[in-house]
C-alpha cells in the first residue's frame, strides 16, 4: 500500500528548523523512482472529477511533485516562489510561518482569469504558506480548485484555514 511505503520511506528530523519541530523529510522518497511514479499517479487519481487548468507548486518542495503532477494532468505548471526569485513582473503576498515570516511571489501573467488552479506542496502544516499562495491565485482572478499534498499534519488544523478557498484538500498520508 502506498501510504505504508511512503511512511516507511520518509525521514523524521528532530529539532529542524528549530527546537521542538519534527521535520518530515521527503528526500529519501526522491531516491526511489518507482515510488515517485506511484505518488504522482495517486495524486492525479485523487483529482478525478475536478476541473484543473493549471498546477501551482510552492517553492521548493512543491516543485518536485507539482511539475510531475502537471505533466500527468496535461496542464501548465506555475511556480510560486520566495520573494526576489522570479525575473518578470510579480505580485507578492506576505504571511507568518510557525517560526517566522516570509513572502511569496508569482508572475502577474501566471494565470488566466477564471482558471481552475490546483495548489500543490509537499506538506500541509498550519496552512499559512498555502493560504498566501491561494491569495496570489485569487488576486489574479483565478480560482483555487483544489489542494494536494503528500503529507498533512492534521493536528495543526491547516485544512480548516484553506476551506474558504476550496472544499477539496487531498493528501496521501495524514498525521
Amino acid at each position: 500500500m502506498l501510504q505504508t511505503k511512503l511512511k516507511q520511506t520518509l525521514r523524521d528530523v528532530a529539532d529542524f528548523p528549530k527546537p521542538g519541530i519534527i521535520f518530515k523529510d521527503i528526500t529519501p522518497v526522491l531516491k526511489d523512482p518507482d515510488l515517485c511514479r506511484e505518488i504522482t499517479i495517486a495524486l492525479a487519481n485523487q483529482l478525478k472529477g475536478i476541473q484543473i487548468d493549471a498546477v501551482a507548486g510552492i517553492e521548493s518542495r512543491g516543485f518536485l511533485f507539482g511539475l510531475a503532477l502537471a505533466q500527468a494532468l496535461k496542464v501548465p505548471f506555475i511556480p510560486i516562489r520566495k520573494s526576489g526569485k522570479l525575473p518578470h513582473q510579480t505580485i507578492k503576498q506576505s504571511y507568518d510561518l510557525e517560526y517566522g515570516s516570509a513572502t511569496l511571489e508569482v508572475h502577474r501573467d501566471a494565470f488566466l482569469p477564471g482558471q481552475n488552479v490546483l495548489i500543490h506542496d509537499d506538506l500541509l502544516a498550519t496552512g499559512g504558506t498555502v493560504a498566501a499562495a491561494s491569495q496570489l491565485v485569487t488576486q489574479l482572478n483565478a480560482k483555487v480548485a483544489a489542494y494536494s499534498f503528500l503529507i498533512s499534519l492534521d493536528f495543526l488544523n491547516g485544512k480548516e484555514r484553506l476551506s474558504s478557498f476550496s472544499e477539496h484538500t487531498f493528501s496521501l498520508i495524514n498525521y
